[in-house]
């Protein structure tokens, strides 16, 4: 496979988890964050964090996306992000997190929905308007389709984005987060994973 067919096909999966991932909280579609604690090419199975095991059936040309640690740095105006938070007793919103998308998935799950990172946590998936310095990090206005969000995002807070993976990078003990979908006898199945690279612990 040359170069450039290789790139494309990397980003189209990145592409095509990224749809799938922002989908899930419209979707009946079960979120799944933990380890992999067995993997055999086609089930996975995932040590989940509140601790049970959970074996999922592997498309058999499933993808895997590395979720890869990024800077403050890289939040920038017109950045498209996804931002889990939680709202502050005084109203304001915290980021829990951020992801910055590849710029080819950009308008992808806009919009200000429920999450299930934490109870009572919310995804927005917008575009930074505005970015300011504040004395405890920084203040992002983001914009989507049917409004605007102000959001404080603190030093600490996990700032990520995709990069491509391959099979080799879900292995025993990596850190993971997948959407699965249940079938009516409690079996689940998945697409694709998301991995977090050199032992990082996807946040969202």
């Amino acid at each position: 496979m040359t170069p450039i067919r290789l790139f494309a096909g990397c980003v189209a999966a990145a592409i095509a988890f990224i749809a799938a991932a922002s989908a899930m909280a419209q979707s009946p579609v079960t979120r799944l964050r933990g380890s992999i604690a067995a993997n055999d090419g086609k089930t996975v199975t995932i040590a989940t964090r509140e601790g049970t095991q959970v074996p999922v059936k592997l498309a058999d040309n499933y993808a895997v996306m590395l979720v890869s640690p990024v800077s403050l740095a890289n939040i920038k105006e017109n950045s498209f992000v996804g931002i889990a938070s939680m709202k502050a007793p005084d109203g304001s919103l915290n980021a829990l997190e951020v992801l910055v998308f590849p710029e080819a998935a950009r308008g992808t799950g806009e919009g200000h929905y429920p999450w299930d990172l934490q109870p009572e946590s919310m995804m927005t998936n917008a575009t930074v308007a505005t970015v300011a310095t504040a004395p405890d990090g920084q203040t992002l206005t983001v914009k989507y389709k049917d409004g605007t969000q102000t959001i404080k995002v603190k030093p600490g807070t996990p700032i990520v984005t995709f990069a491509p993976g391959d099979k080799a990078d879900a292995k025993v003990g990596a850190k993971v987060f997948l959407g699965a979908t249940k079938a009516a006898d409690g079996s689940f199945t998945a697409g694709r994973l998301l991995v977090g690279k050199d032992g990082l612990t996807p946040p969202m």
